[in-house]
């Protein structure tokens, strides 16, 4: 009986410290009523309750969280069925105000998102469905803010995944998008081979630019290689004939310096010639001039008469 007892007490111990005792982990956050009024929030750590009294009412992860809205079947502007699927990431910013204010305010995040989408989606095309994902996702955060802002909710982004239009529509999609594919590649080809004859043609204007810029260089170098040639074949001329000039003139100087002047140059000249007529063999042929100039110099100018007449 003892035993009893003590184990009873030992549980009812177990259950007041239970009761009395709550670890919260972290990002989380407790909502406590007090004989079902909000009392308070119990913060990540340790907390202390009054047991019966205090009670909490849930908890709430404060981290991001994702929804998975379903797949909705939407009409377009003109009328074309699309399928689109979207995911709603969000955050508990009030955790009050999320216990207090909806029942479940995931779900009526999905409920609002899908509204949204079917009334945004209504008022756009096809084309401008299927290329506006970023403004539907835009448009639909938007409206989730206002709605959600008293849930203590805030809607971090929306993602549109997927927008599937019907079969046929994405048959014939797939083949105007073959056929501008197509037009591209063919356009693209003829921008190319434009682009080929322009560079060939302007390749071949640079080349013979060049060339006529090559021979022109060249003729001109030539030109001046050939009067550089001239100029100094006349100045070794003009400095051969200076220099020759000056030796016949210090030439000059030097028979007139050892007094052999003209008479006796010619003297001595013609003495060598009557040596060399006096040979049998040998004639000697004198100009009529020469013969008269020697006549200047008296007594030579008859001998060589004589050797005239007598040949």
């Amino acid at each position: 009986m003892q035993w009893a007892i003590i184990a009873i007490v030992v549980v009812v111990v177990v259950v007041f410290v239970a009761l009395t005792i709550k670890i919260v982990p972290q990002q989380r956050i407790g909502v406590v009523e007090r004989l079902g009024k909000f009392n308070r929030l119990l913060t990540p750590g340790l907390n202390i309750l009054i047991p019966v009294i205090d009670q909490v009412r849930t908890y709430h992860d404060l981290r991001i969280q994702q929804a998975n809205v379903p797949p909705q079947t939407v009409i377009t502007k003109d009328n074309v069925q699309v399928q689109i699927d979207t995911i709603i990431f969000y955050q508990v910013v009030g955790p009050e105000e999320a216990t207090y204010g909806i029942s479940d305010y995931v779900y009526g995040v999905r409920n609002i998102s899908t509204a949204t989408m079917r009334q945004i989606i209504g008022k756009l095309e096809l084309d401008e469905t299927l290329s506006g994902r970023e403004k539907i996702s835009t448009d639909i955060r938007l409206a989730l803010d206002e709605a959600t802002e008293k849930w203590g909710v805030r809607i971090e982004r929306v993602e549109v995944i997927d927008i599937k239009p019907p079969l046929d529509i994405q048959e014939a999609m797939d083949k105007q998008m073959k056929a501008e594919r197509s037009k591209r590649a063919i356009v693209l080809e003829a921008e190319a081979a434009k682009q080929d004859m322009i560079l060939r043609a302007e390749g071949d204007k640079q080349s013979k630019i060049l060339k006529a810029e090559g021979d022109k260089e060249a003729r001109i170098r030539q030109a001046e290689g050939l009067r550089q040639a001239q100029e100094l074949e006349a100045l070794g001329q003009a400095k051969a004939i200076e220099a020759v000039a000056e030796a016949e003139k210090i030439r000059i100087q030097l028979l007139s310096t050892a007094g052999l002047d003209e008479q006796v140059l010619a003297y001595r000249s013609f003495e060598a010639l009557s040596e060399i007529a006096k040979g049998p063999a040998n004639k000697v042929f004198l100009p009529t001039s020469a013969v008269e100039t020697l006549g200047s110099i008296g007594a030579i100018a008859e001998v060589f008469k004589a050797s005239k007449d007598g040949k």
